[in-house]
């Protein structure tokens, strides 16, 4: 049953991407499947909590009682008698604002645009409301689980299985993360969980500084990193970030970062077959990921099987849509040559591979909810036993500042202040080497002088008229 709802959310996917010039504002928007609409809906009470007068966290039982009110509301089914949590439609803005501002869109999301679709019959019944509900929900997986006996009723973390099964869950998190930012450059969420894996010294003091400056300049993390970076590569002494600038702390790691994303992206341009393409991209991330660990490590062993299967995965998706592109073209003409067809491999190498690895990151989303994603991966407020670091809710959570005060001391800000204004006069006095330099001061020289009386005059110039006068 479980597999046939999947299929259908599958199916409810591929029609959206068909038609995702009417849908949305781009090709990369990605997807949030079940695990990330949690995380998400459970980062926006944190966040609200933290706004209301509290602090930046949340109980688990607050956010399951909000996710079965959430899907209700949002799908429009009733409610009934169901809690809430206080200040949902608060929370509920800070859940769309920040799947906005990353460039996602949830399943619901999905369900309700191809909705708008109902000229053709092809969209029509593709899945209930409460099809969609019960499949976000896991109700599905909790039925099936009822009735084998010979499936646990929850992950068992401390045998060997659950370890393992846990171990390759967050490899398959990390890789799928790397490839979702890897299309889509606004997804926070899957930086989170990549900006220190492996270790860079990107921890949780840098995710902040990113943060709040993403905050201020109205951009993703990664844009901000990616900006700050170029900016002390290519810029200029008068264009150089300021000497208090808290991201200079962080460098190295940010360096390390960039340059390692900058490395896919060189793949992804410059390897037309995508099926080479994902390969070299994924033995790429697998080799970051295992540098300098034992290869008898579970998570390096984990790392190798995701990156096996999911090699596997993007050559049957090219296949598929090799196959599937031969069929609609088998009884069409081929068109004549146009004089002024674009070279499709220069201008748009890498575009095949980006769609190849959007179905791929489209099945994922269409995933069934895992139970252990919850309670150990999307909660846990302390290190995991498999990765250096904090938890996603804990690497939101802004340090808190000494003295409960944000305000820099007043030496720094005059500092700060000062540096800003010399940047804004060098930017001012910069001329264009063909434009006349001088123009501009002797036009005010000259005012000036003609406003000026003559006792006020320079002495030079006295003596100037006087010359002349004797002449």
């Amino acid at each position: 049953m479980a597999g046939l709802k999947q299929k259908s959310v599958l199916d409810m996917i591929k029609v959206f991407r068909r038609n995702w010039r009417t849908l949305c504002s781009s090709e990369r928007t990605t997807l949030c499947g079940a695990d990330a609409m949690f995380l998400a809906l459970q980062l926006a009470m944190a966040e609200n909590n933290k706004l209301h007068g509290g602090e930046f966290s949340v109980s688990l039982s607050d956010v399951l009682m909000t996710w079965r009110y959430f899907l209700h509301e949002k799908l429009n089914l009733p409610v009934g008698n169901m809690e809430v949590a206080d200040h949902y439609g608060d929370i509920r803005k800070t859940y769309e604002d920040f799947l906005k501002k990353s460039d996602m869109l949830d399943l619901i999301d999905v369900y309700q645009k191809c909705r708008i679709l109902t000229s053709n019959s092809e969209n029509k019944d593709i899945l209930a409301a409460v099809q969609l509900r019960d499949f976000l929900s896991g109700r599905e997986r909790e039925v099936e689980d009822k009735t084998d006996p010979s499936t646990p009723a929850s992950p068992m973390r401390h045998t060997q299985d659950g370890e393992k099964a846990l171990v390759k869950l967050l490899a398959k998190t990390i890789i799928f993360s790397y490839l979702n930012l890897l299309v889509n450059s606004k997804n926070d969420l899957a930086l989170a969980h990549i900006l220190n894996i492996p270790d860079r010294g990107l921890g949780r003091e840098a995710f902040t500084d990113l943060k709040h400056a993403a905050r201020e300049k109205q951009m993703s993390i990664f844009q901000v990193a990616t900006s700050f970076i170029r900016t002390i590569e290519l810029g200029g002494k008068g264009y150089a970030p300021s000497p208090s600038d808290p991201l200079r702390t962080h460098v190295k790691g940010l360096s390390s970062f960039i340059n390692f994303i900058d490395k896919l992206h060189e793949i992804l341009g410059e390897t037309p077959n995508p099926s080479i393409a994902g390969g070299r991209i994924l033995s790429a991330i697998k080799m970051q990921l295992i540098k300098g660990q034992s290869s008898r490590e579970s998570f390096c062993k984990a790392v190798e099987e995701v990156a096996q299967d999911l090699d596997l995965r993007i050559k049957n998706i090219v296949n598929s849509q090799q196959e599937d592109r031969a069929l609609s073209t088998a009884d069409i003409s081929p068109a004549r040559p146009k004089s002024h067809a674009i070279n499709h491999g220069t201008a748009y190498c890498g575009r095949d591979t980006v769609k190849t690895l959007l179905v791929l990151l489209d099945e994922e989303a269409a995933g069934v909810p895992s139970r252990a994603a919850k309670a150990e991966l999307l909660y846990s407020d302390g290190n995991t036993g498999h990765r250096d670091g904090p938890s996603l809710l804990t690497l939101f959570r802004s340090p808190v500042q000494e003295g409960n005060s944000s305000m820099k001391p007043l030496r720094e800000r005059i500092s700060q202040s000062v540096q800003e204004k010399k940047i804004k006069m060098k930017q001012t006095l910069i001329r264009s080497q063909f434009s006349c330099t001088y123009k501009d001061d002797c036009m005010i020289s000259k005012d000036k002088w003609n406003d000026t009386d003559s006792e006020s005059e320079p002495p030079r110039v006295l003596h100037l008229r006087n010359d002349l006068s004797v002449r």
